[in-house]
């Protein structure tokens, strides 16, 4: 990495964290007067989408970071499953803002923060104890029949947790659990946001972080065929967009984050050696 690039890269990311934190502080506070009964949930899903608008706001002047949206055409006007790679916590508040009424699966441990725990409820997003085992794919399941029928979109992550660009994937059964369950289509989201917003670091890339809606899963495939479907298409677009991340960051004179599991095998790479 140009040290210029370098300095650069450390002082926007070392503004841009307190700032973020600062706003996201005000926004709970001000807002604490959405969580009065009396006032509509839709006034406070107005508010989140907000929140993740200015969120992004901030990183984009701060650390030069962009959002691009592709395929929004694809995302359903009804009730669905969004099935989205996860890779940073940006996922969980800038695409949210792109959907009607997004009901995110979550950890139920999330509901334990002060204030924030109470919006959570607020929102009726959908908290799931992972420790509880299928038990907490029963819970998931009633929860989230009372929010497709209110029309929402499901926001699910099939991994569970946050994995590094390129690591090699590891899809839990939840998504099939919804999947077989609601009977309602599936959005694939590929992403790319990992390379910009890098797990346990605190490092803001510049760039675009780029977020794709794929073709819709119909519902009622076979169980093997819909995930062998599903995760073959979200790895093959984030890995597609990894690599487009990868080359605007070599071109801003900024070294390539490392990719986190050791089995993956460069695909960009692998081809100028053949």
């Amino acid at each position: 990495m140009r040290a210029p690039a370098k300095a650069l890269l450390y002082f926007r990311s070392a503004l841009f964290i307190p700032i973020l934190y600062i706003s996201w502080a005000i926004f709970l506070i001000l807002g604490s007067w959405l969580l009065l009964p009396f006032v509509p949930r839709s006034w406070a899903m107005a508010a989140l989408k907000l929140h993740g608008d200015v969120s992004q706001w901030l990183l984009r002047v701060i650390c030069g970071t962009k959002m691009e949206v592709r395929g929004r055409e694809k995302l359903l006007p009804g009730p669905c499953i969004v099935a989205a790679k996860h890779q940073a916590t940006w996922d969980t508040f800038a695409p949210l803002s792109l959907m009607r009424d997004p009901a995110l699966v979550m950890k139920a441990e999330l509901l334990s923060i002060p204030l924030y725990g109470r919006f959570c409820k607020k929102f009726e997003l959908i908290p799931i104890q992972r420790e509880l085992g299928p038990a907490a794919l029963r819970q998931m399941m009633r929860e989230a029949r009372g929010r497709v029928a209110q029309g929402r979109e499901i926001v699910i992550f099939p991994e569970g947790t946050r994995a590094a660009p390129g690591a090699a994937p590891n899809y839990k059964p939840g998504i099939i659990v919804l999947y077989q369950d609601l009977k309602v289509p599936v959005c694939p989201m590929a992403l790319n946001s990992g390379m910009f917003w890098r797990r346990n670091s605190f490092l803001r890339y510049p760039g675009t972080i780029v977020v794709e809606f794929l073709d819709p899963i119909p519902p009622g495939l076979p169980k093997q065929e819909f995930m062998q479907r599903l995760e073959s298409e979200i790895e093959t677009a984030s890995e597609r967009l990894r690599l487009e991340a990868r080359r605007e960051l070599e071109a801003r004179g900024l070294a390539q984050p490392a990719t986190a599991h050791p089995s993956f095998v460069d695909k960009e790479s692998r081809a100028v050696r053949e």
